[in-house]
């Protein structure tokens, strides 16, 4: 069967009626959305919204419901594996061998992803450096702080450089001064790629993100730059805005 050709002018995430259902409770309700390169889109909603399950859905870790998601026009549930070479997912809690060293654990990330020899060196090595691991390199996983076990995980999704990155609360865990190098990578990174944080955190919005969509009970409730949210209240706070529309959302 052909394939159309992914248009480079067009979004590298497309989302259309995206829905997640566990028996008769709908966890994601009809959600779409696009993002286009250059764009750091912040997903926001309060616990149990639906943004992890919108994400595993995006990154083929769960089937949806009803819906599409495509990643560079490959369908994630029809064309995963074209879908997953392009994009770097970092699950909430992202799983790790916890024996393994942290080069270890990223050289046998990057020999799944079919990186032999000086390539792979050279991969491991970059993404170290990216995340300021290089200091544990040698350390077990199971050894490190919640904070450097979610910066070992960033640095998988990062090994291959993808053009898609899916991150699910990428600071959770980090002291003030790591989420600041962390941000400012995403910042480094963003006129490249198509970035989706997930978060519950108001101020990584304000602090790295063009665009921000908030979810309340599976659906979106908004879809604005973060000023242009921030001007919905009186008090000009973002999370005034966010408090009213997810108090509104889950009614």
């Amino acid at each position: 069967m052909a394939t159309r050709a992914a248009d480079p002018a067009g979004p590298l995430i497309d989302i259309e009626g995206l829905t997640k259902r566990f028996g008769s409770f709908t966890a994601v309700d009809d959600v779409t959305f696009q993002v286009r390169r250059g764009e750091v889109l912040g997903f926001l909603g309060p616990n149990g919204a639906g943004k992890s399950t919108t994400m595993r859905m995006l990154a083929a870790f769960m089937i949806p419901s009803a819906g599409t998601a495509r990643i560079l026009d490959h369908d994630v549930q029809t064309d995963s594996v074209a879908a997953r070479r392009v994009l770097g997912f970092l699950p909430e809690g992202a799983p790790t061998y916890p024996e393994m060293s942290v080069e270890g654990f990223l050289r046998f990330c990057a020999r799944v992803r079919g990186y032999t020899g000086s390539e792979l060196a050279d991969r491991v090595d970059h993404a170290l450096g990216l995340t300021t691991l290089r200091g544990v390199r040698l350390q077990p996983v199971e050894t490190l702080s919640k904070g450097f076990k979610r910066r070992v995980g960033l640095a998988q999704a990062l090994l291959h450089d993808p053009p898609v990155l899916v991150l699910d609360e990428p600071t959770d865990g980090l002291d003030p001064n790591q989420k600041h190098e962390v941000r400012g990578l995403i910042a480094q990174m963003a006129p490249n790629k198509a970035i989706v944080i997930s978060t519950h955190i108001l101020e990584e919005v304000d602090a790295v993100c063009t665009r921000a969509i908030i979810i309340a009970g599976g659906r979106i409730v908004a879809d604005e730059t973060p000023r242009a949210l921030s001007e919905r209240h009186a008090s000009g706070k973002l999370e005034d805005v966010f408090r009213a529309l997810t108090m509104e959302g889950a009614v």
